[in-house]
């Protein structure tokens, strides 16, 4: 970072990436949380020598800044943190006031949770512009973020009876049709689920029994796994005549739910009568993201954190919601056209029969495919445990509370949305927040009853991101409107979401 940078971000306000320490001493005790948060979240600049009085932000520099750099520096390297933090300083004279800039990296997903002390309870992460304690359920998303290759990779209690035999056959079929000359076509069921890594040991893993089990198998080791698909007549479950005109709850296993939703899928689509070498072309680019988006979101749920994983087809959108978070940052996933899926078996059942990418994340494909037919890109939003992608059939206004819209510079204009209470938030009814402005209880509640009329349903961290807020103060306003039977809370554990009550009390 240059010092005409720092200098310009000094003089805004304080940004996601960037924490000011006065440290005129000594290293402050906060730098900690904020070392973890940065390690744990997106990465960003520890400034030591600068002073924030309110909104302004005064350069008054470091006494002894030797001494401060190598305590700083030292301390990320010894026993503090629970894995050795790596950094880099760079010094600004700003008229014989020193600055000290350390810039911490984000962790990798299998080195998380970072936390000090030796107590997981000191892990933090970067909301906005602060550094918050990680709940117990964004700590266990973390862990299971570090073993995203392993997960399916585990052995279940079950052997061959807890796969559904009609399933096994009807993907070999669909196998043939694919590969027909493939040396896998000769093997028994047996060997040929071995080769797949659906048996190991006359055991059955993890990902095997989710593409190929038995309900009852599945719902026995994973009681909270469900896909829901939703046709929608309007923008939002409020605009509609009906809460949906569609639903499907898949609650069976991942090759049956891919066929059923992909069906339902293709139907709500343009298909143009278009020739290709004389045929005509069944399988257009647009059709191709929402195959592939399918699919990805099947191999990169994370099915163990009882959140949603859900489809929504609305009137001017379709919605992947994924209840898991992305092995890296969007950006370097687009970049190097990285794949690491969290699924690794149900990731090669799909690409053996050509459902999804064979190299790479298949987000191109998605991107390209949708954008060239329908000349509008798709919108991805995410953070470390979920992820969105929305694609649009027209150019609509984005139905997120608190979002800053980035240009992803990886040969496609995807558009990434990460959460930011920098400057000013703007609502669903265009509404715009200040998130320097301290509002009213009362202020908030009408902002939510307000957003919930349009959007139909909010999550606490939308509400939390677009006031720059504690998650105690979101809890209170929340609990006040369940007070007044005005909203209610839908869900549970990790999945939790509001709805208005309606008249009728329902």
């Amino acid at each position: 970072m240059k010092k005409e940078e720092l200098l310009k971000k000094i003089e805004g306000i304080e940004w996601e990436d960037l924490e000011f320490k006065t440290a005129i001493n000594q290293v402050p005790k906060s730098s900690w949380d904020t070392v973890s948060a940065f390690s744990n979240t997106s990465g960003g600049w520890i400034i030591f020598g600068v002073k924030q009085i309110k909104k302004d932000f005064i350069i008054e520099g470091v006494k002894n800044p030797e001494k401060i750099e190598q305590d700083f520096t030292t301390t990320l390297r010894n026993n503090k943190f629970n894995k050795i933090i790596e950094t880099k300083c760079i010094k600004y004279d700003f008229e014989k006031k020193i600055v000290l800039a350390f810039y911490i990296p984000a962790k990798s997903s299998n080195e998380k949770p970072i936390y000090f002390n030796n107590n997981q309870h000191n892990t933090f992460i970067r909301v906005g512009s602060g550094d918050q304690r990680a709940t117990l359920e964004e700590i266990k998303a973390m862990h299971r973020n570090s073993s995203f290759e392993e997960k399916d990779n585990e052995i279940c209690d079950f052997g061959i009876e807890s796969l559904d035999e009609k399933t096994i056959q009807g993907y070999r079929n669909y196998f043939r049709t694919t590969n027909p000359a493939h040396r896998y076509n000769q093997l028994s069921d047996k060997e040929f689920l071995e080769k797949l890594r659906v048996i190991n040991n006359d055991r059955i893993t993890i990902g095997g029994l989710l593409m190929f089990g038995k309900e009852e198998f599945i719902l026995n080791k994973i009681p909270s796994f469900k896909i829901d698909y939703l046709e929608i007549d309007g923008t939002s479950y409020q605009d509609a005549p009906t809460r949906y005109r569609f639903r499907l709850s898949c609650e069976y296993n991942l090759f049956n739910c891919f066929f059923d939703i992909y069906e339902k899928l293709v139907k709500n689509i343009d298909i143009p009568f278009k020739l290709k070498d004389g045929v005509r072309d069944d399988d257009p680019e647009h059709l191709q993201a929402l195959r592939e988006a399918l699919v990805n979101l099947l191999m990169h749920s994370d099915f163990y954190s009882g959140g949603t994983f859900r489809i929504r087809v609305l009137s001017d959108r379709i919605e992947f919601f994924n209840s898991g978070g992305l092995p890296k940052k969007l950006e370097f996933i687009l970049k190097e056209d990285f794949s690491m899926p969290r699924s690794p078996i149900i990731a090669k059942c799909f690409r053996f029969l050509k459902f999804a990418e064979g190299l790479g994340s298949g987000f191109h494909k998605m991107i390209n495919g949708w954008s060239n037919f329908y000349k509008i890109e798709p919108i991805i939003e995410y953070d470390f445990d979920y992820y969105k992608i929305v694609f649009p059939f027209k150019d609509i206004k984005f139905e997120q509370v608190n979002t800053s819209k980035r240009k992803v510079n990886a040969k496609v204009n995807a558009k990434v949305i990460k959460p930011d209470t920098i400057g000013r938030n703007r609502m669903q009814d265009d509404t715009i927040i200040d998130v320097n402005k301290q509002y009213s209880p009362k202020s908030r509640q009408n902002y939510i009853l307000k957003e919930l009329k349009i959007k139909g349903e909010i999550r606490a961290v939308e509400i939390q991101n677009a006031f720059n807020l504690s998650k105690r103060t979101v809890f209170l306003d929340l609990r006040q409107l369940i007070d007044e039977n005005k909203i209610k809370m839908c869900g549970g554990g990790k999945n939790i979401w509001y709805e208005l009550v309606k008249k009728n009390g329902k």
